[in-house]
């Protein structure tokens, strides 16, 4: 009989040990938890960019509603019951009807909040209103003609 070869036994010599588990499970809780703290600021930027890209699509919509359908249309942001809608005319169903969270704070002049979209495409009023989220502001700029907006962040 002859002796078996190192290479045809089965050896488990280069498995880790309970210790080096250990270590391992713990680094990687210290930095699952690290990333846990840095959540709330993430979820705010997050929040702001999802209500800023909606309304400017929406306005978007709204203008473009405007100009197809030949009628005005009229966008009111409810800034108290954050909320805003667009509609065609009080009668007619709303185009579109949203809510946004309540640490989201828009202010401005009460009359920019409340505006509409002639059948050429052109905002009836122009001026800047302002989107706040924790510690960010961003401006909301409506121009003067042809119903440009554009939003920066201040």
């Amino acid at each position: 009989m002859s002796r078996p070869n190192n290479k045809d036994t089965f050896c488990m010599e280069g498995g880790f040990t309970l210790l080096e588990m250990l270590i391992v499970m713990t680094v990687m809780m210290v930095l699952a938890s690290v990333t846990a703290v840095n959540i709330g600021p993430i979820k705010q930027n997050i929040e702001a960019e999802e209500i800023i890209l909606k309304l400017e699509t929406d306005l978007l919509y709204a203008q473009q509603y405007a100009i197809s359908h030949q009628h005005e249309v009229y966008v009111n942001i409810m800034a108290e019951k954050n909320y805003y809608y667009i509609h065609e005319r009080d009668s007619y169903p709303l185009l579109a009807e949203r809510t946004y969270p309540e640490d989201i704070i828009i202010t401005g002049a009460p009359s920019l909040l409340y505006f509409k979209y002639t059948p050429d495409g052109n905002i009836s009023k122009f001026g800047s209103f302002y989107i706040t989220v924790g510690k960010e502001r961003y401006r909301f700029t409506i121009s003067i003609g042809k119903g440009r907006f554009y939003v920066s962040k201040e």
